[in-house]
């Protein structure tokens, strides 16, 4: 048996604090991405900060960032600020109303 180590498919990250918009966008990056990366979401920029500080403590790599702009406590760009000294080669989409 080989016990080596497993490498994690690369994350997709999407942030928006509207239900529905968040999981029309998860439903459609799964269906065409699913097969090369992981698909995440998180409701808030805080949830997404705390999971980007999980997947940085594995190793663990971030393709892409979906954001929304317009979210309470903490916009897309402010969020985006952050999450790219985590993450710098990850590309990154701001989503506007």
């Amino acid at each position: 048996m080989y016990s080596g180590d497993v490498v994690s498919k690369p994350a997709f990250l999407i942030v928006d604090d509207d239900p529905d918009v968040l999981r029309a966008v998860e439903r459609d990056l799964r269906k065409r991405y699913a097969d090369r990366y992981r698909v995440l979401r998180a409701d808030s920029g805080k949830a997404a900060l705390e999971a980007l500080g999980e997947l940085e403590k594995r190793d663990d790599a971030v393709a892409l960032f979906v954001v929304d702009q317009r979210m309470p406590e903490m916009t897309g760009v402010e969020f985006l600020a952050q999450a790219i000294r985590l993450f710098p080669d990850a590309k990154r989409t701001l989503l506007t109303a």
